[in-house]
């Protein structure tokens, strides 16, 4: 999904030479987290011509501090993995909004809707209902361990046209196209 999100970035941003991968150190440390996500990130950046930058921040205040120092070099962008740090820089940086010309994707639409770029993950609310069919095998007496595991089939890619013109960039078409949702 690393490389799925440079990608797009990529394709949204051509003129970006340098993107940074948002991530808890201590939630990598132990493989959890963004982790998982950083191998395809860097991976993919060296056919992206990218220079792949790891911004590893533990607290708020370090991750203000470089998200500014990133964001001060210019010519980059930003991709926000999922995890509870990156949550928090991801509404940081919808605050800003298109003051700071710093393309960012986000995992989840909810982002986008908030004030961010764009975004690309698993459309959460079908989840929600799978996992409700889950429950109701469950309480009709399916013992959980021989339920089968599911993984997410279905993806969306949420583009804010109003932050993308805040911050000088035009939406190629072939992205637009591939939009579920463009928002005004």
């Amino acid at each position: 999904m690393g490389g799925k999100w440079l990608g797009m970035l990529k394709e949204m941003a051509p003129h970006i030479d340098r993107v940074a991968f948002l991530y808890n150190p201590d939630s990598a440390a132990r493989g959890a987290g963004s982790a998982s996500f950083m191998q395809s990130f860097e991976t993919y950046a060296a056919t992206a011509a990218v220079t792949p930058v790891k911004l590893a921040a533990r607290d708020d205040a370090e991750l203000r501090r470089f998200m500014e120092l990133f964001r001060s070099a210019g010519g980059g962008g930003l991709l926000v993995p999922p995890g509870p740090l990156q949550h928090r820089a991801s509404r940081y940086d919808c605050e800003r909004g298109g003051t700071a010309p710093l393309p960012t994707i986000f995992p989840y639409r909810f982002y986008t809707v908030s004030g961010g770029l764009m975004s690309y993950g698993v459309d959460l609310y079908d989840l929600y209902r799978r996992a409700d069919g889950y429950v109701d095998r469950i309480l009709k007496g399916e013992k959980p361990a021989e339920i089968p595991v599911q993984t997410p089939s279905k993806f969306e890619l949420v583009i804010n046209i109003k932050t993308a013109n805040a911050i000088g960039l035009t939406i190629p078409p072939t992205l637009l196209a591939r939009a579920d949702e463009v928002i005004k």
